[in-house]
């Protein structure tokens, strides 16, 4: 059962949320005993902040950061003190999760969230009180039966974007220019699809190997043959080979080359802004939400899936599309496919093959039927 408010005796006063310290690695608890000189000290606390830092994603730490704040504000509003963890309390909060009155106000409200959405509130939860020495156990018998009778009642089936095949790739491309930033954003459209990335990875790259670099990875050509993607991702190390296309004006290693060239990329990002003048490139890395916007008006200027109202349209494509459509275009082995994804298992592989066929096996014939 869940308690009620009176069985967590809340604060006559709510703790102010300033109070709690700041989510993440950040703030390391070092001991003074038998210290080493204090300059000597401060050089080693800054090292193990670094590395504390580098163990999860930038996009990981705003996601958990963002997931204690909504959490630790549900607790100022109804009273709940959000530390040390409860089960009792995060019930509660993913029930209102759940049920769309987070917000505070009934009246008002918010949209209810969706069950990945809560279960990813969770982790982040999880992750928030281990930093502060409070573990919290997911698996409590209250947090896990709330939680799967939200997943009963709310769970839907999950809702994938729609793959852009290679057809729709060549008519997107012909929707850009051949100025600067049509060079770049075709470039950045075959080069994606190509290697079946993610577009933080498409961002992430650089032109040249630099240690000292916030990318994730790096790009070498090899004349004649292709380039070799050296990635960063979320199990490791890995290398993508993309070849030469048949024609030059669809081939992702000619627009790569172009694209340099023009660009007077020579070290740093590979992909970055450019000014409005669109004749120069600014220093500074492109963000993921560029590809997810790319690849989302190309596909609607190309009219894909123009059987669709256009409200329904631009629901379906993003930054994804590209992966999924290599995935379910690439008429080759799935070991290949899975290779270049960068899976471990094919199951992970056929969930990206939108359009393969399925019923290649048919086991109701098999079994005599």
């Amino acid at each position: 059962m869940i308690a009620s408010r009176t069985m967590e005796n809340p604060p006559a006063k709510p703790p102010e949320i300033d109070e709690i310290p700041s989510p993440g690695p950040r703030d390391l608890v070092i001991s003074t005993a038998a210290s080493p000189p204090a300059a000597r000290l401060e050089a080693l606390v800054a090292t193990a902040t670094a590395y504390a830092n580098a163990a999860s994603s930038e996009n990981t730490c705003d996601a958990y950061a963002k997931d204690w704040r909504h959490f630790t504000a549900w607790c100022r509003r109804e009273g709940f003190d959000p530390a040390p963890p409860s089960s009792q309390v995060i019930g509660l909060y993913i029930s209102a999760c759940a049920s769309g009155t987070a917000a505070g106000d009934a009246k008002r409200g918010s949209p209810a969230l969706s069950v990945a959405t809560i279960e990813r509130r969770l982790s982040g939860l999880v992750w928030n009180f281990t930093q502060r020495g409070m573990p919290m156990d997911r698996a409590d018998r209250h947090i896990a039966t709330v939680l799967a009778g939200i997943r009963r009642k709310h769970g839907k089936p999950p809702r994938q974007k729609e793959a852009v095949l290679g057809d729709d790739i060549k008519a997107m491309i012909d929707t850009l220019g051949h100025d600067l930033r049509g060079l770049r954003d075709r470039a950045i459209l075959l080069l994606g699809f190509a290697g079946g990335l993610r577009r933080s990875e498409i961002v992430g790259l650089d032109i040249v190997r630099d240690d000292q670099s916030d990318g994730h990875g790096w790009i070498e050509i090899f004349p004649n043959q292709g380039v070799l993607v050296t990635l960063r991702g979320k199990t490791g190390w890995r290398e993508v080979e993309v070849g030469r296309g048949a024609a030059d004006n669809t081939c992702p290693v000619a627009a790569l080359e172009r694209w340099i060239r023009f660009g007077k990329i020579a070290r740093g990002p590979l992909f970055r802004r450019i000014f409005k003048d669109n004749k120069t490139v600014d220093v500074e890395r492109l963000s993921g939400k560029h590809v997810a916007r790319l690849v989302k008006q190309t596909a609607l200027a190309a009219g894909i899936r123009a059987d669709l109202p256009d409200g329904e349209r631009v629901l379906l494509f993003a930054g994804h599309s590209l992966r999924a459509g290599l995935a379910s275009s690439a008429e080759i082995e799935e070991r290949y496919v899975q290779k270049q994804l960068g899976h471990t298992s094919a199951e992970m592989t056929r969930k990206y093959q939108r359009r393969r066929d399925r019923f290649r096996n048919n086991l109701t014939k098999a079994s005599g039927l």
